[in-house]
């Protein structure tokens, strides 16, 4: 296969992530020898994209796979292209049943850094610890899922919950910072004409916000942005907040 075909058929290859892929190869294990064998029925000779989690792809060709380690020799190393120009946090209200499981789901493909859940006034959702222990690992997995099929070259993370008053404390001046609130009336590319590397995003649950915390986010440096005249579902907010930051800062 020559080498213009192998880059435009390379969204095609299965995509994996491993913090040992160099230069000469890597050596995958775990959950994702199964997939390579069981699932994907891969054989020798065949090829995946493997990224470092730093933002770089590594096109290999797999050359072992006995079931306990997957060996690849690489062929090619070149930057990651999926991932945007500036790194977004998106603070969101804890949502009802498994909301969540869409939400870090669609903005992990929608290129967000990070995710940290947090508990506002009308969070109807107040999972205790023990229950918050068992979700945190399922969405960072979900994260991972997503950044695999969507071509990441990192892989987000799922921060630990946080009520609403540690957003003075995390968030900072360093950060572009925007609320998606549904009482504004502003527009996001008139609300911010410059963006910083890192932006910050919060956006709130099935109630929306207390008048208070937005005119708390607001004393913060937040811009109060409106995401249009209708009001969105809390699971959809995020993906369409994502989505008009990265066509304004030109990362669709």
């Amino acid at each position: 296969m020559g080498e213009v075909e192998l880059k435009r058929e390379r969204w095609r290859y299965p995509r994996f992530f491993c913090d040992n892929v160099c230069e000469d190869g890597a050596a995958i294990m775990g959950e994702d020898v199964k997939h390579i064998t069981s699932v994907l029925r891969m054989r020798h000779g065949d090829i995946a994209v493997i990224c470092d989690g730093r933002g770089n792809d590594y096109l290999c060709e797999l050359n072992i796979a006995d079931g306990v380690v997957a060996g690849f020799r690489t062929l090619e190393k070149s930057p990651n292209l999926a991932e945007p120009s500036i790194k977004v946090r998106l603070f969101q209200a804890m949502p009802k049943g498994d909301k969540m499981d869409f939400i870090v789901q669609k903005a992990v493909e929608c290129g967000v850094s990070e995710i940290v859940p947090i508990f506002t006034k009308r969070c109807v959702s107040r999972p205790d610890e023990k229950s918050l222990a068992k979700k945190l690992p399922r969405w960072q997995k979900i994260a991972y899922e997503a950044a695999k099929q969507c071509g990441r070259g990192i892989i987000p993370t799922v921060g630990e919950a946080v009520n609403f008053s540690e957003l003075k404390r995390l968030t900072s001046a360093e950060s572009t910072r925007i609320l998606f609130y549904e009482c504004a009336e502003t527009p996001l590319k008139d609300a911010v004409r410059e963006f910083k590397k890192n932006v910050d995003i919060v956006i709130g649950s099935e109630g929306g916000f207390e008048v208070s915390e937005a005119e708390a986010l607001q004393k913060l440096g937040f811009a109060c942005v409106s995401l249009g005249k209708r009001i969105l579902r809390c699971e959809t907010a995020p993906i369409a907040a994502l989505s008009v930051l990265m066509n304004v800062t030109g990362n669709m």
